[in-house]
């Protein structure tokens, strides 16, 4: 069976240095946050080309103090997308603010900035887009909007670590980013934890008081906080795994290019890459009429596939009646009914890509295995 994701895989080509990373934060006792947090939080900020970087426990936690921190709460609203996981809506919520949903552009899947505009009103206080399947979304025109408007903007990140938008990493952006390290991820722990990456001193003061209980000094808490401290096992695996970041992100890029090439010259729907974009690729996602059925012939055929995501959130029942819908979202409608993910990693032999080639393509357009 080819996997959609080979996480074992990636840990034997680095299991020495992963297991001594361990070892050593067992030997420190130094369990939550220490001193491989720390230095993980310097190393990723000056990777994303910002000034601070606030490791803690998830991607999730991430979203919820990054807005928390811009001033996102009850009686205002943030601009974001259907096309996500569930996630970036449910931060939003947790503030007690209100999510407003807008369409996503037809070739990438990300935010429209286009639809901005409509969806503003006197309660908007931040924009929130996600940088969806390892590609930017387009970052000029929408924070050209957000500071017409004296809006913030926050960027989802969750699934592009080592992404660029005309040569800045994603997390130098907007005015704060989050980021997720959920073992999938390019950049993945050894469990959950994630990270808020910004330039803003204030902005960065107020999430890492948020992340340990509002604390500004023991046992001096200035602010309603939370317990969103990261491990110091996932800090010194993240502190391990940056180093080879950009090697696996070039290889997802070259197997992607591979697809492109195969399946695009035999008119399957691929992924597009925008003009300015450096897309990492932790999807590659085709679009495929019948996906049902696609998927089926590809799993008898030994290939696991996935789907990201097969129900928008404006559809999610526990989200439905929480949301605001700005317009009927058939591009996101689309995407969801249509993305099919492709297995994709820097492992993948160049003989197991072919093989998910030739059984897509026997499938979608009658060539031959």
């Amino acid at each position: 069976m080819i996997p959609l994701i080979d996480l074992a895989a990636q840990y034997r080509s680095i299991k020495s240095d992963i297991d001594q990373a361990v070892l050593r934060v067992l030997a420190s006792t130094q369990y939550t946050l220490g001193d491989e947090v720390t230095a993980f939080e310097g190393e990723f900020a000056a990777y994303c080309g910002a000034q601070h970087a606030i490791a803690v426990n998830s991607g999730t936690s991430a979203l919820h103090l990054a807005l928390l921190a811009a001033g996102v709460g009850p009686g205002t609203e943030v601009i974001t997308v259907s096309m996500t996981f569930v996630a970036t809506v449910a931060a939003i919520l947790y503030t007690g603010a209100t999510p407003v949903l807008i369409d996503v552009d037809p070739r990438t899947g990300t935010l429209d900035p286009g639809l901005i505009e409509a969806a503003i009103t006197p309660r908007t206080r931040a924009i929130l887009p996600v940088h969806l399947h390892g590609q930017t979304a387009e970052m000029d025109a929408i924070c050209e909007i957000a500071r017409a408007h004296g809006l913030l903007v926050i960027e989802d990140a969750a699934q592009a670590q080592g992404a660029a938008y005309h040569g800045a990493r994603a997390g130098s952006l907007g005015d704060i980013a989050c980021f997720s390290f959920y073992p999938s991820k390019n950049l993945g722990a050894c469990g959950e934890a994630g990270a808020i990456v910004t330039s803003d001193s204030a902005l960065a003061d107020t999430v890492r008081m948020l992340r340990d209980w509002g604390q500004a000094g023991r046992y001096n808490h200035v602010l309603q906080g939370y317990n969103y401290r990261m491990e110091g096992i996932q800090g010194a695996v993240l502190r391990v795994k940056l180093p080879h970041l950009d090697r696996w992100n070039d290889a997802r890029r070259q197997h992607a290019a591979a697809y492109d090439a195969r399946l695009g010259a035999a008119g399957l729907d691929i992924p597009q890459e925008a003009p300015g974009r450096h897309h990492v690729y932790y999807v590659y996602a085709v679009r495929v009429a019948e996906r049902d059925a696609v998927r089926e012939h590809l799993l008898k055929a030994g290939i696991s596939t996935g789907v990201h995501y097969p129900v928008p959130v404006h559809r999610q029942p526990a989200y439905a009646d929480a949301v605001r819908v700005v317009g009927a979202l058939p591009v996101t409608e689309r995407f969801a009914a249509q993305t099919l993910s492709l297995p994709l990693y820097p492992e993948l032999s160049g003989d197991q890509r072919e093989r998910v080639c030739e059984a897509l393509l026997e499938v979608c357009v009658g060539q031959p295995a």
